[in-house]
């Protein structure tokens, strides 16, 4: 099968969130991410490859050239392939377990790092804003690196979510106490805010518990982390402690 024009506009047109709704499909790049895909539940729709070496059992694919893989890349050094899947339905909300919740997250490489976070440390579900950046946008399928075929991101009223929940509900402030000396329960929702203003006043008056990251350093100057950082320690933490 030769690449046709209503596929290159089709990937084009993939980069902008509506018409990965519209379409119901995203972008995957590189043997890695996409064989992760590949081995899931998810379902492809096609694949694009310059060399079909690495993907000889694969039916739906299109030989390309570099040049068109380049023109249709969002990688400053494009891999080998480009696949389209199918985006999956929504999986029911859990209420068990630590749950993470993100209060309006724009940083696409940040969102892809906390997903991978979820992976690696075991949290099945991540309840985003409406307003958090799509976990479909190309650079953040890029920087989960395939843990989004294995935890379950779910976009919702997080307001009604939250007030709606029974578990302990966490935030992260600065004057609270720290996490290293807070005994913390096995089923909670850890919220975690945007990059720029923490989490927003309306999220912040449904949360009824709080902890701290420490500042160690001598001059006590820094001013914040970066989100994917604390989300890493506060996970880390959770989970040692349950």
């Amino acid at each position: 099968m030769r690449i046709t024009k209503n596929h290159l506009k089709l990937i084009t047109s993939l980069n902008q969130k509506k018409y990965r709704i519209k379409n119901n499909l995203f972008i995957a790049e590189g043997t890695k991410v996409i064989h992760e895909f590949l081995n899931s539940s998810l379902e492809l729709e096609q694949l694009f490859c310059v060399d079909d070496s690495d993907y000889k059992n694969v039916v739906e694919k299109t030989n390309i050239s570099e040049a068109v893989l380049k023109k249709l890349s969002s990688l400053k050094t494009p891999n080998n392939a480009l696949a389209l899947f199918k985006i999956p339905e929504m999986k029911p909300l859990l209420n068990s377990g630590l749950i993470l919740a993100l209060d309006d997250v724009n940083d696409p490489g940040n969102l892809g790092t906390i997903i991978r976070l979820c992976d690696w440390f075991g949290v099945e579900q991540l309840i985003c804003s409406k307003n958090t950046v799509d976990c479909y946008n190309t650079k953040v399928v890029q920087a989960t690196m395939g843990s989004l075929t294995r935890v379950s991101v779910v976009y919702i009223d997080l307001e009604l979510y939250l007030e709606k929940s029974d578990l302990p509900k966490y935030a992260t402030l600065m004057n609270s106490d720290s996490i290293y000396k807070t005994k913390l329960p096995e089923n909670a929702i850890l919220v975690m805010g945007n990059e720029a203003n923490g989490i927003s006043e309306s999220i912040l008056k449904l949360l009824n518990q709080s902890v701290s990251i420490p500042r160690f350093g001598n001059s006590q100057e820094t001013e914040s982390l970066n989100v994917a950082t604390a989300t890493a320690i506060l996970l880390s933490e959770f989970k040692r402690l349950t």
